[in-house]
């Protein structure tokens, strides 16, 4: 026996003893094997302890699951990693792995969520108890020391999984930006490709050495597909494949017929309503696009079942029959908008020679972008030369640029013709003319110069885009006309739904038309962000990271923890740009369309607006800041820095812009308030970020900063109510009888039927002079903008009474001051009929 087969026999009889007495009780073995069995005690049987040797509470089952979930989250990432860093993936298996690690930062948000509040009520437990005892002061009982070091474990535990969940959670966001980065770059990579040009000379000599070996492909190609036919092409796969072919026709050609039954497009209607247009419109799109859809996929499910081509030929025909659905698709989409043959039914207004060119050219396009998509599908099928590929997709795309040249040629709005008539010439049609056509030319000369320059991915890429920005114009559009009068009309008319929700809700008519007028808006702006996220799919742009693909092109340089680099800055500039424009149609639509529906004052209506362009801009300065990677703190050290240097040129600036909004908080002045400050007095016509602008009686604008207003006395006349007074001073002879100038002038206040009755006119017996006495004739008007115009009034008929009486002005008696509202003297009356006017223009 060896050595090893003994020491194996004597463990085994040692087993059999250890067994025997403790299953029959006999005492153990002696102390002598004692040492043996405590030599290499099992790890599972020592209790854990930490580094003050005190044994260590066991994980709850709670954080043992969250413990879990994060190792499982933590391994797949691991893995996901190491293959990153192995081999080199397509974008699809980047972008698979993106949304693999897309729900694993969820859970491990979740995770964290779930934990927090947990920390947290650990925390405040463990304060509870109060700090330790310091060196000198009483110890704790043994009771609150075991409470403590029981609470100061569960936290240690709580904050140890968060900790640790942080760190999972940053490696799965920095691998989702890792795998974000190798798209971008890979998108770029393939869109900047360079091959030969198309006026290069090897260019076409590789084509035609290609060209021999193309026709060997093509005949081999041919060859299989008969092959294939001839073991396929059953009696009952040519059935099922006729059948599909003969209902898709049917569906193709019978649309025309159901377009004229179904279509309600009376051209003896001359101005049918918005909604009789759009229910035509999409009556028109729906049945001209659905049955060309779903003939061609009737087709394609036949053909794929029937299996009589080759897999890689399928291609080709399931390019002809989406080519196919899509000049159906813009042909509708065209006809629902434009109306080629009814004028008085179209969307958008323009000529019928332009709806039938814009027609003509767009089915064009849609047709030659088809036989380009199928010819590049067959390039693929037979795996054609590069040479080949590269030549065919450059003559499409120079095809599409000339025919898109051609369009905006047809719309330049030019005199190309001779008038009959003087005068310039003035187009009837519809022209494509500003930044819309200037940038038509500018997407054709970069198609043409990407095709001459060799990079034809690039002019390729900028014909699918052209072609897809326009076609999502063209339904946003549509979309947004539906939404308008679906949505807003319905709910400005006494339409079934209006009367249904005053009924059963109790609003008012002024209510239910905000809310469709708030539902509008969020409509089209859901409808714009849609599209813009639409625009940039092809882009390979995330949801989450709309700019990511325009990063990629520009390179950056570090200071300290801030990456600068020309993306940033012209993507920060472009983001506060189209926050900025966001916010200015916000505006635009609080003044023209929410804020007139509304019962609030020309003030109110100001603060609102000029609040929401405040929160606007601030707004894009924050996303503008944040996108460029400076944080708050950030921003404050570089102020306080400026602050020493600048600080007293822009206390100025800052007091004026605190001024304004204090202005626009209180409101002791609003827009279309008549105000005096100063020597100046008008009307407020806007309450700007550093000062405010008056408009005086002679249309002149007094700019008054906003500090002025905060700090110096200002008038308002009209800040409690518009209530004017009128003051009507009368000196008469002194011989004349006061009772009776008295009541003419009483009689005559209350015949005008502008004064009001409550306060009563009143007259007062000013003064006695040498050669006068005179007269106060108080009284008040509901408008201040009329006293002047009243004033003038009482002064014609009580000079006029007087004159009846035969009392008149005594000779050299002082001119009668002029008429004034509140507690002051009245001002000139020219002036204030200037205001009366300018209050007649005024906003509110």
């Amino acid at each position: 026996m060896t050595p090893s087969g003994c020491r194996r026999l004597v463990a085994a009889l040692l087993m059999l003893l250890c067994a025997g007495s403790s299953v029959f009780g006999q005492t153990p073995l002696p102390a002598a094997t004692a040492p043996v069995s405590q030599a290499a005690p099992s790890p599972a049987s020592q209790p854990a302890t930490n580094p003050n040797g005190e044994p260590v509470k066991a994980l709850s089952a709670e954080t043992k699951a969250a413990r879990a979930r994060l190792e499982s989250y933590k391994a797949n990432l691991t893995q996901t990693e190491l293959g990153l860093e192995a081999r080199r993936h397509s974008d699809a298996d980047l972008q698979r792995l993106r949304l693999q690690i897309e729900p694993m930062i969820e859970g491990i948000g979740a995770v964290i969520a779930e934990q927090a509040p947990r920390l947290e009520a650990s925390k405040a437990r463990l304060g509870q108890l109060g700090p330790k005892p310091k060196d000198g002061e009483p110890e704790e009982s043994a009771d609150a020391a075991k409470d403590r070091a029981e609470r100061e474990a569960a936290v240690a535990e709580l904050d140890e999984t968060q900790r640790l969940a942080r760190a999972i959670l940053l490696q799965a966001e920095q691998l989702a930006t890792q795998i974000g980065d190798l798209r971008r770059a890979g998108f770029a990579r393939a869109l900047f490709e360079q091959s030969d040009s198309i006026l290069s000379v090897e260019l076409w000599k590789d084509v035609i050495y290609a060209i021999p070996r193309e026709l060997r492909a093509q005949g081999t190609t041919l060859s299989d597909t008969l092959d294939q036919i001839q073991r396929n092409a059953t009696f009952g796969a040519l059935l099922l494949l006729g059948l599909a072919v003969g209902g898709a026709v049917a569906l193709y050609e019978g649309r025309r017929s159901l377009a004229r039954r179904f279509v309600k497009r009376d051209p003896d209607t001359l101005d049918p309503s918005r909604r009789s247009r759009l229910l035509a419109a999409l009556t028109a799109f729906f049945l001209g696009a659905v049955p060309a859809i779903v003939g061609c996929w009737i087709v394609w499910i036949a053909f794929d079942a029937a299996d009589i081509f080759p897999s890689r030929l399928e291609q080709v025909v399931a390019a002809l029959l989406r080519g196919i659905a899509f000049v159906a698709f813009v042909r509708a989409l065209i006809d629902a908008i434009l109306a080629p043959d009814h004028t008085n039914w179209r969307l958008i207004s323009v000529a019928d020679i332009s709806a039938t060119r814009i027609m003509s050219f767009g089915v064009t396009l849609a047709t030659v972008e088809m036989v380009g998509k199928i010819f590049e599908s067959f390039n693929q099928a037979i795996a054609a030369a590069l040479p080949i590929t590269v030549l065919s997709r450059a003559v499409f795309a120079l095809a599409m640029a000339l025919i898109f040249a051609e369009l905006l040629r047809r719309f330049a709005n030019k005199a190309t013709e001779d008038e009959a008539c003087l005068g310039p010439y003035v187009s009837s049609e519809f022209t494509i003319g500003g930044p819309v056509r200037t940038l038509g030319w500018i997407v054709v000369a970069a198609i043409v110069a990407s095709v001459l320059g060799g990079y034809v991915a690039l002019a390729s890429f900028v014909v699918d885009q052209a072609v897809w920005i326009s076609i999502l114009l063209a339904l946003l559009i549509l979309a947004m006309n539906i939404a308008d009068e679906f949505i807003g009309n319905t709910f400005r008319t006494q339409s079934r739904i209006v009367t249904a929700l005053q009924a059963n809700t109790g609003l008012r008519r002024r209510s239910l038309e905000q809310i469709g007028v708030v539902a509008t808006g969020a409509a089209r702006l859901s409808l714009i962000i849609m599209a813009i996220l639409l625009v940039l799919a092809p882009w390979g742009v995330e949801s989450t990271d709309l700019m990511g693909s325009v990063r990629a092109v520009f390179f950056g340089f570090n200071v300290g923890d801030v990456t600068i680099s020309m993306s940033s800055i012209l993507i920060a500039a472009l983001l506060f740009a189209i926050v900025f424009t966001i916010t200015r149609i916000i505006q635009r639509w609080l003044d023209n369309t929410f804020l007139p529906a509304t019962d609030l004052d020309a003030g109110l209506r100001n603060s609102i607006r000029t609040a929401a362009g405040y929160v606007g801009i601030i707004t894009a300065g924050v996303i503008a800041f944040s996108y460029l990677g400076l944080s708050l703190e950030r921003l404050t050290i570089v102020a306080g820095a400026l602050s020493v240097g600048i600080g007293f040129g822009l206390q100025s600036i800052v007091n004026n812009f605190i001024s304004g909004l204090i202005l626009l908080w209180e409101r002791p002045i609003r827009v279309g308030d008549l105000v005096v400050v100063g020597d100046g007095e008008g009307y407020v016509r806007r309450i700007n970020v550093r000062s405010t602008e008056i408009q005086t009686a002679d249309r002149s604008t007094l700019i008054v900063p906003n500090s002025n207003l905060i700090s110096g006395i200002v008038r308002n006349r009209v800040r409690n109510d518009r209530i004017g007074r009128v003051l009507v001073s009368i000196p008469v002879p002194r011989a004349s009888d006061p009772d009776r100038i008295a009541e003419i002038m009483r009689r005559s206040a209350l015949a005008h039927r502008e004064i009001m009755s409550e306060p009563d006119p009143r007259v007062i017996f000013k003064k006695v002079t040498e050669n006068t006495i005179d007269f106060d004739l108080v009284c008040f008007v509901d408008d201040i903008d009329s006293a002047g115009r009243v004033a003038s009034d009482l002064y014609f008929d009580i000079f006029r009474q007087l004159r009846l009486e035969g009392t008149g002005f005594p000779d050299g008696a002082p001119k009668p001051p002029e008429p004034d509202a509140q507690d002051e003297k009245a001002k000139p009356q020219d002036d204030d009929e200037g205001l009366t006017l300018l209050k007649d223009k005024s906003p509110a």
